[in-house]
């Protein structure tokens, strides 16, 4: 028996690789999908973000060990996500809400952000995401042209490799960690916010975090992350990239992992300038600025987006969603109303 698929649609491509042996043992590896998101003209002056959600038309369950993401000129951020079954399929690009289905478990979690024009996510050996037969996956992409006359064109594509299910030791699953209350006067120089302390879950204690990656928008300088047992303990630095770049932040990667020290956490900085004339605070748009992180973790303990705050409430908050069903439910209602 000879695995091999392909399906078209208006705007999108999935493909398996190179035909490979099935056996009743399970996934051989030598797979690979290949997804393409658009491409979509963009007008002058455009902000937007829209989704697909496609199966994957893997026929047995698959370990992906490896993924490429390869994005056109107007890409701000593109994310590809795992998404439960009872999601509605759609082929065609819809405007869609960023980032906030990542706090319901249920109705996805990412696999990958790439802010990169190419990048690859390589997995440590014997690590993966577990994809379910006929997968449904979503694509996301927070596209910009800036441009006051010319049309471009918006487009990406994720490319996902199989590794063997023999190999297979570790389910890998993502973090997104951020601090929320930027508000920056226009004025010369540099403002900081941070450094921010974020206790992680206990039920992290031991996670090899093996890549990471820091996200501003246009005004940002600098992003630099900290691991440490404590928040009394300066730890040590993990990310810490040489010209941080805000439109293609570095992705860095730890060989061997980082263990994550029992009761333990990250201490993080962001940094910008602000030389626009008025004043910029937190938001989804390009316009706004964001002070994140996200890291790439194992064994899975499941996909978590966290947050630490002191603007918005009496005392400072951590939050790591879904762990804290209620209030991220109420973070999910202040997204939605930015």
């Amino acid at each position: 028996m000879r695995l091999s698929c392909i399906l078209m649609a208006a705007s999108l491509v999935v493909a398996c690789g190179e035909d490979v042996p099935v056996t009743v043992d399970g996934n051989p590896g030598g797979q690979s999908y290949l997804l393409s998101w658009g491409p979509i003209e963009v007008p002058p002056g455009t902000e937007d973000t829209r989704c697909m959600t496609v199966r994957l038309g893997n026929e047995i369950p698959v370990k992906i060990h490896q993924i490429h993401n390869s994005l056109g000129g107007t890409s701000h951020h593109f994310i590809v996500y795992r998404v439960a079954d009872g999601a509605e399929e759609n082929a065609t690009p819809e405007p869609c809400f960023p980032f906030v289905d990542t706090l319901d478990p249920t109705a996805g979690a990412p696999l990958m952000i790439t802010q990169r024009a190419e990048e690859d996510l390589i997995l440590p050996d014997g690590v993966a995401f577990t994809l379910q037969p006929n997968q449904l996956i979503r694509l996301e992409m927070h596209y910009v042209n800036p441009s006051p006359t010319d049309t471009l064109m918006a487009s990406a594509t994720s490319e996902l490799f199989a590794m063997p299910d023999s190999e297979f030791l570790y389910e890998a699953d993502f973090l997104f960690i951020g601090n929320p209350d930027i508000d920056l006067p226009s004025m010369p120089g540099m403002q900081t916010l941070g450094p921010t302390w974020f206790p992680v879950p206990s039920s992290l204690d031991g996670a090899q975090v093996f890549a990471v990656t820091g996200h501003t928008h246009h005004l940002g300088v600098n992003v630099d992350v900290a691991m440490a047992p404590s928040e009394d303990d300066p730890g040590s630095m993990i990310y810490e990239p040489v010209g941080f770049s805000w439109s293609e932040p570095e992705t860095v990667f730890h060989d061997p992992p980082l263990v994550m020290p029992e009761n333990g956490g990250f201490r993080f900085n962001c940094s910008w300038v602000n030389d626009t004339g008025g004043r910029v605070g937190f938001g989804e748009s390009v316009e706004d600025e964001m002070c994140f992180f996200w890291a790439y973790y194992y064994p899975s303990q499941g996909s978590k987006v966290c947050l630490h705050s002191e603007m918005y409430t009496d005392s400072p908050i951590d939050i790591c969603c879904p762990d804290d069903a209620v209030l991220c439910a109420l973070i999910k209602e202040y997204f939605n109303e930015l």
